[in-house]
């Protein structure tokens, strides 16, 4: 099996996001573009960027130059197993971005997530975060920091989404060792939470495989 992770363009990004993620969304914002290709054929995308929120770092007492999160893996049918391509992302980003210290990941067990590919990698199991109140707006439900200032919010229906599964990945050893103390026993993907929906896939493809474009690698 020939398997290349290079960069990709933000088009073909935002292709794999739109047909093979169960968001549909490409994340606002600058974002690190990897392509994966089987065989040469082009099977998804792993994207890195800042994350939605300014204090993704507080915890760990990194500032915004020290870290970074995994905001998207969309793939389609593919061979190898998302941990391995994970792995390369992980080596290439801290390779190109020296400053980075750790990368943070989600996963949302509303859409019957529990992170079983970063177990599968060794990241570090850090928690679930706070319930959120999403409101349906345009056919998708939003987070409240995407909604605030929507002129629909007042009037949308809204639900109770479970907390995220945070997990931490530390890029050098003194990071792993302030990490370590975080660390708590891994969820189980039988593990319900309210609000979560069992069964659909981890590697966040809930649809029907597209086919996919043509797609050159681009240089970083």
């Amino acid at each position: 099996m020939t398997l290349v992770v290079a960069p990709c363009s933000h088009e073909a990004a935002k292709w794999a996001v739109e047909h093979w993620h169960y968001s549909q969304v490409l994340p606002a914002g600058k974002t690190i573009r990897y392509g994966i290709w089987e065989e040469g054929r082009f099977v998804g995308v792993v994207l890195y960027s800042r994350g939605v929120s300014p204090y993704l770092g507080q915890s760990l007492n990194l500032d915004a130059t020290e870290i970074c999160e995994l905001t998207r893996i969309a793939m389609t049918v593919h061979a190898v197993a998302v941990s391995s391509v994970i792995a390369r992302t992980l080596r290439s980003v801290k390779v190109s971005n020296p400053r980075l210290r750790a990368v943070i990941s989600f996963a949302d067990p509303a859409e019957g997530h529990h992170g079983g590919i970063y177990q599968a990698a060794n990241w570090v199991y850090t928690g679930q975060s706070n319930e959120v109140t999403e409101y349906k707006i345009g056919g998708r439900w939003r987070h409240t920091r995407g909604a605030y200032w929507h002129p629909a919010r007042p009037t949308a229906p809204t639900r109770t989404a479970p907390g995220k599964h945070r997990y931490v990945f530390p890029l050098d050893r003194r990071m792993r060792k302030q990490v370590a103390p975080l660390a708590l026993p891994y969820p189980h993907a039988d593990e319900d939470s309210r609000g979560s929906r069992l069964g659909s896939t981890e590697e966040g493809r809930v649809r029907s495989p597209a086919s996919a474009p043509t797609v050159s690698r681009v240089r970083s």
